[in-house]
């Protein structure tokens, strides 16, 4: 596997634009996988390395640093929870009262009186280890877990399907697509919090589509993407913001949702 593109690089930081499905660290059980950091340190040499990681299905910007200081710097704004992070995610929005394993039957965020989610929410539940489910967490609606608070406005709606902008203020594992399952409105294709049933075809959205045999999803793994970190430089102190575009898929989907949720509309 070729190294992910660069999108930011200098001195002190080289970002890269990971593809949905690729690794970052290496696997725990399974260590014959290719991972990001692997690829990295053969181009680049161990002195490169992360300074956060992002989900293996999860597409956009993984941050490395070059030197030990520009590490040191970088790994303490995230711990102070100074950086600021945006995520784009397509979700499917369950019917009220349609409870999954990792949403609630008591609304986390109260609905609008069509069923919808309001146009900006937030999600401030604990987070921890699901003891029953290794790699996976579990909400707590009360006392318990790590504190973890993620604000979402919607960008768009198509129906039940809704693109959202995500910044989690706090940086757990699968905070994102827990807190936006707990919610009732999962990421599309999560296959540990979402209903891997609910697949996005155009046969679902155009009428009269005649290519149903072998149809293949408009967008196939898990519709999350890091676009945007803003962080200050090590070297310089300035803000600097770093930005990955939508990948090819996400576009594809979104092309298809536009167009026909328009057509229903006319």
């Amino acid at each position: 596997m070729p190294l992910p593109p660069i999108i930011y690089e200098d001195d002190a930081l080289i970002a890269f634009d990971k593809p949905s499905g690729l690794l970052v660290a290496p696997d725990r059980w399974d260590k014959s996988r290719v991972f990001l950091m692997g690829l990295v340190h053969d181009k680049f040499g161990h002195g490169v390395d992360n300074v956060h990681r992002i989900d293996a299905g999860t597409s956009g910007i993984v941050l490395c640093s070059k030197t030990k200081t520009a590490q040191a710097f970088v790994s303490g704004q995230f711990q102070a929870k100074t950086v600021r992070k945006k995520y784009l995610a397509l979700t499917v929005l369950l019917p009220p009262g349609r409870a999954m394993k990792f949403s609630s039957p008591v609304p986390i965020v109260p609905r609008n009186a069509d069923g919808s989610l309001p146009d900006a929410f937030s999600v401030d539940l604990g987070l921890d280890k699901d003891e029953e489910n290794p790699g996976r967490v579990r909400v707590f609606r009360k006392r318990g877990g790590k504190p973890s608070l993620t604000e979402f406005s919607a960008l768009e709606r198509f129906g039940r399907y809704v693109f959202y902008e995500c910044r989690p203020v706090t940086g757990r594992t699968h905070q994102i697509r827990a807190h936006l399952a707990a919610a009732g409105a999962p990421c599309l294709n999560d296959p540990f919090y979402g209903d891997t049933t609910e697949l996005l075809l155009l046969s679902n959205l155009k009428r009269g589509y005649k290519g149903r045999a072998g149809e293949k999803p408009l967008i196939a793994r898990l519709a999350l993407h890091a676009s945007e970190l803003t962080l200050a430089h090590p070297l310089t102190r300035e803000p600097l913001t770093i930005r990955s575009e939508l990948p090819n898929d996400f576009e594809v989907a979104l092309k298809y949702l536009r167009k026909f949720s328009r057509e229903e509309k006319q």
